[in-house]
């Protein structure tokens, strides 16, 4: 069988196609991606993330419909070489909203840029009610305080934001839905005077409130579904020390696996040394997928 090959091999272009008469420009030719084919795949992956239920026939229809000239074996032979099969198994994935108080359009750049702010609610074990307010750095994702008690007015959260201003400074904006503690005039006025601007949501779209919802539901998993709080006293014991833990030492899915008080540090550090603050963006640190869109909240 070598030496078959051997042989094969010493056999000269023009006498092997003339053996199997193929005209030797058909041998040689190498096929040439035109800019209008370019220009299709560009199309079809745009098509792919809008419609990626939609197989080849669909797909052939819709290029038709926008004046493309092609035919269904062209769309499906491009389609096989990019890769855009239908998949099987579908993943659910979290709607971001398309307002422009969204985390989508108003996305934070640097640390205190925007605060977030949502209440959740549990009980201790005589039934009462605790309502729960966590406070949110969404950049560098640190829980800047757990409030916690049997009701909130508009001067209770006031008195929280008073408080963390005064150590921590004022962020550019703060996020919320249309809750009334959030809409209250007293809030909005307080506000505007401590020069902090106000990004609301739409009502009905807690997504557009992706960070705080993602803490929300976190400490719903590691804390509330696990502890039964006897009093007040002990709740607000219990949600301090886990705040601490998640800012300290709770690794954080979307800053590369560090705590948010490393990454705020580091963030610091950064700014100290005058380069610009996007170096520290949490899409910089390590182990983090250049793709994964800054949006996901993480974990």
């Amino acid at each position: 069988m070598d030496g078959v090959r051997r042989r094969l091999s010493e056999v000269s272009e023009r006498r092997a196609c003339k053996v199997i008469k193929q005209p030797r420009s058909t041998h040689r030719y190498r096929p040439k991606r035109c800019d209008f084919e370019d220009r299709l795949v560009k199309r079809l992956h745009e098509l792919a993330r809008e419609r990626p239920r939609f197989g080849t026939p669909r797909v052939t229809e819709l290029l038709r419909r926008e004046g493309w000239n092609v035919n269904e074996k062209r769309i499906a032979r491009l389609r096989r070489r990019e890769g855009l099969k239908v998949p099987v198994k579908q993943h659910k994935r979290r709607r971001l909203g398309s307002t422009s108080q969204g985390i989508l359009h108003r996305r934070a750049e640097h640390i205190d840029h925007v605060w977030s702010y949502d209440f959740i609610s549990d009980q201790t074990e005589d039934g009462r009610r605790l309502k729960i307010l966590p406070i949110v750095d969404e950049f560098t994702r640190e829980c800047l305080t757990l409030e916690v008690g049997r009701h909130f007015t508009s001067l209770d959260l006031i008195e929280v934001l008073d408080y963390l201003i005064e150590v921590r400074g004022a962020p550019r904006y703060i996020r919320s839905d249309n809750g009334p503690e959030f809409i209250a005039a007293a809030v909005r006025t307080w506000l505007a005077d401590s020069g902090v601007r106000t990004l609301f949501i739409e009502p009905g779209s807690p997504w557009e409130n992706a960070y705080v919802e993602s803490f929300n539901s976190r400490l719903r998993d590691e804390l509330l579904d696990r502890e039964l709080f006897v009093s007040l006293g002990e709740a607000r014991v219990v949600l301090e020390d886990h705040r601490l833990d998640y800012n300290h030492r709770r690794p954080h899915s979307s800053l590369g696996y560090l705590t948010p008080a490393t990454f705020a540090a580091r963030c610091r550090e950064t700014v100290s040394a005058s380069a610009p603050i996007g170096a520290c963006a949490p899409s910089a640190s390590r182990h983090i997928n250049p793709h994964q869109t800054l949006i996901g909240a993480g974990t």
